[in-house]
């Protein structure tokens, strides 16, 4: 049933314009539409869209609330952060990233913020052999 059906993930944002253009400047998502409550629709990669939603400062969580799978992390890295993107940097005692990414696995990740306090991540999958 509901494995064959498109999503939208849905984000808190206090300002929707200022979240807009983060997410179309930035990140080069593509709108499709702003919704009657100011939700404001972008397309995702396989038909999947982001809805940034209107809502009150501290509705994010302090969790990774979506993450963009890419087949080289570096350079994904690099052109973000080549539009003023700014990734975290992590030294926890079971935690740590070198050059903004950390090694879990069989994937590398590494993690930034939009302007409104939403955490996202990069991944990229290294198959079996990690």
């Amino acid at each position: 049933m509901l494995t064959a059906t498109k999503t939208t993930t849905m984000l808190p944002v206090e300002d929707p314009e200022r979240a807009g253009h983060f997410y179309t400047d930035m990140l080069g998502l593509k709108p499709i539409t702003t919704a009657p409550d100011g939700t404001r629709i972008f397309a995702l990669g396989q038909g999947d869209a982001l809805g940034l939603m209107p809502a009150e400062k501290g509705a994010q969580t302090a969790h990774t609330v979506l993450s963009f799978e890419v087949p080289d992390i570096e350079t994904e890295i690099r052109e973000l952060e080549g539009k003023g993107v700014h990734f975290e940097d992590y030294d926890l005692p079971d935690f740590k990233t070198t050059n903004h990414i950390a090694v879990m696995g069989n994937e590398r990740a590494a993690w930034f913020t939009d302007t409104e306090g939403n955490i996202l991540c990069l991944h990229e999958l290294l198959g079996d052999e990690a």
